[in-house]
This record gives C-alpha cells, sequence and structure tokens, in this order.
C-alpha cells in the first residue's frame, strides 16, 4: 500500500473520545439492522411477480415498473407478492371475477367479504404506498389492466428515496472517513459511490417503462449500494474496536508527544 503522509485533519477512531465511538457504533448498530430488514422489505414487495415465488429477479422489476403487458394489477398481485396472503380458493374466486368483467353485484356478494376479511387490515387507504380496497370504486382501478407504477407514486417515492439514503450515506461516509485505509482514492471511490448509484437507481424505475434491460441498471445499482453500506460498516466497526491502531497514527502521535515534550 502506497505511504501516503496522512492529512492534518485526519482523525483515526483511536483519536477520538470514548463518547464518539460509542456514539458512531451505536448509529452503526441501528442502521445496520434497518437496512437487513430494508432488503428483506423490498424482496418480499417486488419478488415473485413473475411467476416464481422466493426469487428476485429482472423479470420481476420490469414488471414492477412498466407492469406485466397482461392481465390486472390485481391479479400480478395475487400471483406475485400477495400469494401467500389469500386461500388458493379465494385466491382464484378473485382472479375469475377480475376476468369476467368485475361485476357489481358479484362484488357484493361474494368478493366484498373476502376483501374485508383478507385485505382491509392493510388497504384501508391509511397507508399511501398500497392500493386502497376499500370500495367497489376502489377496486375497479386495480382490475384495470397491469401498467406497473405510476408516475406520480414513482415521484412520491423518489423523494423519499432520494432524501432517506442521502443522509443514511453521509452519516456512513462520515464515520468511514475515520477509517485508515490505503490506497486512498479506494476510500473515495466507497464513499462517493453510493451517491452515484443513488442517483442512477431511482433515474432507471423512469427508465425501465420505457426501455426494459434498464431494469439491469436498477439491480446493479441497489447491489453497488448494498456492498458499499456492508464494506463500510464492516471496516468501520473492526477498526473501532478490535483493530490495532496503524502505524502512521502511532507515529504521528509520539512525534506530537515529542514536540510537547
Amino acid at each position: 500500500m502506497s505511504e501516503v503522509p496522512l492529512h492534518q485533519q485526519y482523525l483515526h477512531y483511536s483519536e477520538l473520545p470514548p463518547s464518539m465511538r460509542v456514539l458512531y457504533t451505536a448509529a452503526l448498530l441501528v442502521l445496520g439492522m434497518a437496512y437487513m430488514f430494508a432488503a428483506l422489505y423490498l424482496f418480499h414487495t417486488y419478488s415473485g411477480r413473475d411467476g416464481k415465488p422466493m426469487t428476485l429477479s429482472y423479470d420481476d422489476l420490469v414488471i414492477a415498473y412498466s407492469g406485466s403487458g397482461k392481465g390486472s394489477r390485481l391479479e400480478s398481485a395475487l400471483r406475485g407478492p400477495m400469494s401467500s396472503m389469500l386461500p388458493a380458493d379465494e385466491s382464484s374466486n378473485l382472479v375469475t371475477w377480475v376476468q369476467k368483467g368485475a361485476d357489481r353485484d358479484v362484488y357484493e356478494k361474494e368478493i366484498r367479504l373476502t376483501i374485508e376479511k383478507r385485505c382491509m387490515s392493510c388497504h384501508d387507504g391509511s397507508n399511501p404506498h398500497l392500493a386502497n380496497l376499500g370500495s367497489y370504486d376502489a377496486m375497479k382501478k386495480v382490475t384495470e389492466q397491469d401498467t406497473g407504477t405510476d408516475i406520480f407514486t414513482l415521484v412520491r417515492v423518489s423523494h423519499i428515496h432520494l432524501f432517506g439514503l442521502t443522509f443514511i450515506f453521509f452519516l456512513m461516509g462520515l464515520v468511514f472517513s475515520h477509517a485508515y485505509w490505503r490506497p486512498i482514492w479506494v476510500k473515495c471511490v466507497v464513499v462517493g459511490l453510493p451517491f452515484l448509484c443513488l442517483a442512477l437507481d431511482v433515474i432507471s424505475w423512469y427508465m425501465v417503462k420505457l426501455y426494459h434491460p434498464f431494469a439491469f441498471v436498477t439491480m446493479f445499482a441497489g447491489m453497488v449500494q448494498g456492498l458499499c453500506f456492508a464494506f463500510m460498516w464492516v471496516v468501520s466497526m473492526y477498526q473501532m474496536w478490535f483493530a490495532a491502531t496503524p502505524a502512521p497514527v502511532t507515529t504521528r502521535e509520539t512525534a506530537e508527544t515529542s514536540l510537547v515534550g
């Protein structure tokens, strides 16, 4: 590794006060837990849309953002992420009702009871990220042709995604900036790359609607963000509490002590 002199404003974890290291550690632990739950939620939301449960594939992302090109949003959900939420016979009845034109009388006699029993605990309109299934008119909307996530929803999720992950990676980069790593350019790339991938990730959501292969950009950008997060997390925790103080830092501390003395 190259022997680049330490920047005069660089502080290694060993040079930080214990209270700051505890603060950084607590933040890393909670952020790590949050990232794992976010990954599980994304997997549950997008996997299985192509009819293959327990996998998250290119086709799943294409269907999520641009639609399946066949059937309705309700059918796609029942065959994908919502497949485990209803018994097979009730799910089949819903699909049959949709395919026969989503008749209002049938809805009042049969479908409404199923929806109230199985779906309303989540789809009551209180969560803006979930379809409201509280009335026939609302149900009628999800029985229309599946065209994927609508633009307004993408815009709403985009600003939440951008604000939230920018804050997360800023905090991760701030903690990781105290790590000793050579060559320095690798450290700079790991800090900056997640922000580039975040922008590519959000832009690709819209582009998938125009050109399906942009789903590969979505997959790649998300994977790189996750790898950078994991790398910064592991290196920071290891150097903060387990690794020996790097020789250049020790040498600097010794030299400063001699000057003071």
